[in-house]
């Protein structure tokens, strides 16, 4: 059997995290694409020196890591600034994604862990789609109690992601983890079975 690519998506504080780790401990081969996009800028790599070429230096902390907020402050102002970060990155991170997936096993299933999976229009790219999904309310209360964010910020990165309805629009699979973590282990197994 061909590897199979698994696109796993759903929108902050919906515990996409939790369910990534859960398909690892039954075998899957992630591939995170934040984790991803850390690594293709770390000090001594290509990207991070693209980076400083096209930002200058004040992009760089004092020990010659990326500076992410002071960048962040430069491409969230100017969208030309980040379409052109965004050029300098996403081939990176694409060809290390790849790297990675040609090492896995050839019968691996091989879940991308992709938060803009359906803001970018990404669902061709896999064979089967998973969405972790909670009401738009339990996502709130998740996001002011363990990440400590106000209801208005909460509020404000969920209207910057896809809806609720966008992401299940393109889900061959959808996981509801409005329950216990239990619950949700249940359900990532029995998913898992079917894979």
């Amino acid at each position: 059997m061909p590897r199979l690519r698994v696109g796993l998506t759903g929108g902050i504080g919906m515990g996409k995290s939790e369910v990534s780790r859960r398909l690892v401990q039954h075998g899957a081969v992630l591939i995170d694409s934040d984790a991803l996009a850390r690594e293709v800028v770390e000090p001594g790599t290509p990207g991070l020196a693209a980076i400083v070429a096209e930002f200058g230096d004040g992009v760089l902390l004092p020990d010659g890591a990326l500076d992410r907020e002071a960048l962040g402050a430069i491409v969230f102002a100017d969208a030309a600034k980040l379409k052109a970060l965004n050029a300098i990155t996403h081939p990176l991170i694409g060809a290390r994604g790849q790297e990675l997936l040609e090492a896995a096993p050839d019968d691996a299933v091989v879940v991308y862990d992709v938060p803009l999976l359906a803001e970018n229009g990404l669902k061709p790219l896999y064979d089967v789609v998973i969405v972790v999904d909670v009401p738009e309310e339990l996502q709130i209360e998740r996001l002011t109690q363990r990440r400590g964010m106000t209801e208005e910020a909460a509020r404000a990165r969920i209207a910057a992601q896809a809806t609720r309805e966008q992401r299940r629009a393109i889900a061959d699979h959808v996981i509801d983890n409005s329950g216990t973590l239990e619950d949700l282990h249940a359900r990532v197994d029995e998913l898992w079975a079917t894979l």
